[in-house]
């Protein structure tokens, strides 16, 4: 067998062991999916506000020092 063979054969071994993991996952439904995208959403906003209003708050303070 050629090493270009070999390598397909391979190749195709990864494919089929990949397919076979990939049906033994857990899937979400569909509003589960939804539920979480929103959880992370509003997590990333509460985050981005608290970061910009303490932003805002240490560089007034450095402002403040810094006169």
């Amino acid at each position: 067998m050629s090493k270009v063979q070999q390598s397909l054969a391979q190749v195709r071994t990864f494919i089929e062991e990949v397919r076979m993991e990939m049906k033994k996952c857990s899937w979400p439904s569909r509003s589960e999916l939804a539920d979480s995208t929103m959880v992370v959403i509003v997590s990333v906003v509460m985050i981005a506000i608290f970061v910009g209003l303490s932003d805002l708050v240490l560089t007034g303070l450095l402002r403040t020092v810094i006169r």
